[in-house]
């Protein structure tokens, strides 16, 4: 099989980043680029290996090895068998493997890192956060924030060339539609620590303290599910803060709502962010990772400071008393989603990444 582009990633869940490898190899000409997937850890029966597939896009376990040792032989089969052009790595825990799998071969490895630089070293242990910070020695960063932080705090342990390519968003499944004469908020992400889900909670157990009528929908899953279900109770809005689990039809849970709002603090550039404004919804938002360049503080939604609780409520606040005003930020949302995070972008600008490592894009 000719492949000319062969993409390592960790997983194939409802994960950002297995989105974004998802809307890269579905904007290109799959006919000629022959792109194949292979999936270093969960099983290949997850989410969007079924749509890689759909695609005709081969998804190859690596999973099945029990060892690192056994998967990263198996991934030099697969390079030795395929003879990609380029082996990109889509999960910062995969870099090295990328790296590694390229050696001696022609292909060109680059790497990725999709969050925090800082936190992405950390987690992975300070062997494996070192080596994937540090080889392959081209990576792509998807926020300028994470690109600036590895350049103020790694000296050895960082890419010799960062590129920062923005995430895109799928603009037809994401579509404005009708405001609603009142709807939601809306929360959408991961329960895990670093989302800080416990900001919001308290933020609306302070506003249906004051009188203010209101609903949360969260949608999304995590290990914190318990916990959180239970600070509900604790600060008695559980009879206005649901929790959904994991959802397939986030277009219609945010057209119905009247906003989203993100509390993280520690992020790239999400996701969950970009499809609000591509539907048109107003976002109130920490200040985490590259946020501050999506949000157009005032115009598109409201920036916080991640510590500030207080400012958290009182742009909640602003929004469900003026309704106006966020329907007037969720259309410009909508337009700076369209002028800047379409998918045929993140296409291009990648494909720029691997044309500036040497590969020759016939």
């Amino acid at each position: 099989m000719n492949c000319r582009v062969l993409y390592l990633v960790g997983q194939l869940g409802l994960g950002g980043l297995e989105r974004q490898l998802f809307y890269l190899v579905r904007s290109m000409h799959r006919g000629g680029y022959k792109p194949v997937v292979a999936v270093w850890g969960n099983s290949p029966d997850d989410h969007y290996a079924h749509e890689f597939r759909a695609l005709d896009v081969p998804v190859v376990a690596l999973g099945s090895n029990s060892t690192r040792l056994a998967k990263l032989r198996a991934l030099r089969s697969i390079v030795s068998s395929l003879r990609p052009e380029v082996v990109h790595s889509y999960s910062f825990y995969t870099n090295i493997a990328a790296w590694w799998a390229a050696r001696s071969t022609a292909a060109i490895p680059i790497g990725a890192i999709q969050s925090n630089f800082i936190a992405e070293r950390q987690n992975n242990g300070k062997l494996l956060g070192k080596l994937c910070a540090r080889w392959p020695y081209a990576q792509i960063f998807n926020s300028f924030t994470a690109a600036q932080n590895a350049k103020r705090h790694a000296t050895l342990f960082r890419p010799r060339r960062s590129y920062v390519v923005k995430n895109g968003v799928d603009l037809d499944k994401f579509s404005p539609r009708h405001h609603p004469e009142r709807g939601y908020i809306l929360a959408l992400g991961s329960l895990l620590p670093v989302k800080r889900w416990d900001r919001l909670l308290r933020a609306v157990a302070y506003l249906t303290e004051k009188g203010l009528e209101l609903q949360v929908l969260h949608a999304g899953s995590g290990p914190l599910r318990g916990e959180l279900e239970a600070m509900t109770k604790s600060l008695h809005v559980e009879h206005v803060f649901r929790f959904l689990g994991n959802r397939h039809d986030i277009p219609t849970l945010l057209a119905d709502a009247a906003f989203l709002v993100h509390t993280s603090e520690v992020e790239g550039l999400p996701n969950v962010v970009l499809e609000a404004m591509a539907c048109g919804r107003a976002v109130v938002a920490t200040d985490a990772g590259d946020v501050p360049y999506l949000i157009d503080d005032g115009k598109t939604g409201f920036v916080v400071p991640r510590e500030d609780e207080a400012a958290l409520i009182s742009r909640i606040t602003t929004l469900l008393t003026d309704r106006e005003l966020c329907r007037r930020m969720g259309e410009a949302g909508r337009n700076r989603a369209e002028q800047a995070f379409g998918i045929e972008r993140l296409r291009s600008e990648t494909f720029a990444v691997y044309r500036a490592e040497g590969w020759r894009d016939r």
